[in-house]
């Protein structure tokens, strides 16, 4: 069989004359940067994830840019996240001149320990970055309560998590700004570079409008510096196609997870396969089905290849030892769960379209590997 990581077009050929379609719509209409398809699909997700006010900009890497330099992040000042995430959640920070602080994560949920965070707490921290990793939501609450009882607001990085839930809470509410990647990848994919932030704040709301336009609430005033971050017509058409299926979409992410989790269970392998974790006050939505194995990682992907089924690691290097972040200081061996994971951990294809007769290849793949 040959069975990719990810299968776009098995998604795409259900939607494509209604994709078409909405295309077409923005061609006639010749209103290609934000315009009303943009309007529409901001109030769409901001009903979808319980919030306010939802902001189309053109990437999940300027979303969080936007959302720093909305709290006014600059440089010298630190914010706090950590090390086993995509570049964009430290790139950001730096981006504007500040310190990214790297704390562990949980080796469980891939997420941030939340026991770690007091004591990275220094009098220049200026916000916090919980990335919800994979699709699964950072465990918010002592966070939260570290949010309020210090003063030290939160953005989510939820750029891998649209729809998922902690305590009920959906992924991008519960902080002071949440921000979302549409990267065709992503369970909610545009058809290139897209974003979205999200806050329940008027003021946060009506800055960030701004900032992704230059600055400049009109064409030609600006009160500040911002960046051109507007999002596309075009895929905001694409997304509206999408949005409405998105819950059935991760609801049969979650069934294809646990099919893995049982085949795995019933499978008497000479090394340890550990399933995802997840806590029973979250609501996983399986962007990636990661898993961390006992045996040679790289050795075992390059024999899944050669049988045709498609893998992934995520991520190989963590933040605090990539090359452009050597002026930190870190060293290999501060952040041992990131490295350990880094090491043993990649990802098996979890799509919504993927069959029971695909996913039973992919776990007989494991078993006649030799280490």
């Amino acid at each position: 069989m040959n069975i990719p990581l990810i299968n776009l077009k098995a998604q795409f050929t259900p939607l494509r004359a209604e994709m078409l379609s909405s295309l077409e719509r923005i061609l006639d209409s010749q209103q290609f940067v934000l315009g009303p398809e943009v309007k529409a699909l901001e109030e769409e997700v901001a009903r979808y994830s319980n919030v306010k006010h939802a902001i189309g900009c053109a990437s999940g890497s300027d979303a969080l840019l936007l959302a720093l330099m909305a709290l006014d992040v600059k440089a010298d000042d630190e914010v706090i996240t950590v090390p086993f995430t995509f570049f964009a959640t430290g790139g950001a920070i730096a981006r504007l001149g500040a310190r990214p602080v790297f704390v562990d994560i949980d080796p469980r949920t891939y997420t941030v320990d939340p026991n770690l965070i007091e004591a990275a707490i220094t009098p220049r921290t200026r916000a916090i970055i919980p990335v919800h990793m994979y699709g699964l939501c950072a465990d918010m609450d002592p966070i939260i309560e570290i949010s309020e009882r210090r003063g030290i607001p939160i953005i989510e990085d939820a750029a891998q998590a649209i729809g998922a839930e902690d305590r009920g809470r959906r992924a991008g509410s519960m902080g002071r700004i949440g921000c979302y990647s549409f990267y065709p990848t992503k369970n909610l994919g545009a058809a290139g570079d897209a974003g979205m932030i999200t806050t329940n704040d008027d003021g946060l709301d009506e800055r960030l409008r701004a900032l992704r336009v230059h600055g400049g609430l009109t064409e030609y005033l600006h009160k500040e510096v911002g960046i051109n971050g507007r999002l596309d017509g075009f895929q905001a058409a694409v997304l509206r196609v999408k949005l409405p299926h998105l819950d059935d979409w991760a609801r049969t992410r979650r069934e294809k997870a646990l099919r893995y989790n049982q085949l795995f269970a019933a499978t008497n392998l000479p090394f340890q396969v550990t399933t995802p974790y997840v806590p029973e006050h979250e609501e996983h939505v399986y962007h990636v089905y990661n898993l961390r194995v006992s045996t040679d990682r790289d050795a075992l992907m390059e024999h899944l290849g050669k049988g045709g089924v498609g893998t992934k690691v995520y991520y190989p290097v963590p933040l605090h030892l990539q090359e452009c972040f050597r002026y930190l200081g870190y060293k290999e061996g501060d952040f041992p769960a990131s490295e350990q994971a880094a090491r043993e951990t990649f990802a098996l294809p979890v799509y919504p379209e993927i069959t029971d007769e695909e996913q039973r290849y992919v776990v007989d793949c494991f078993k006649t590997f030799r280490s």
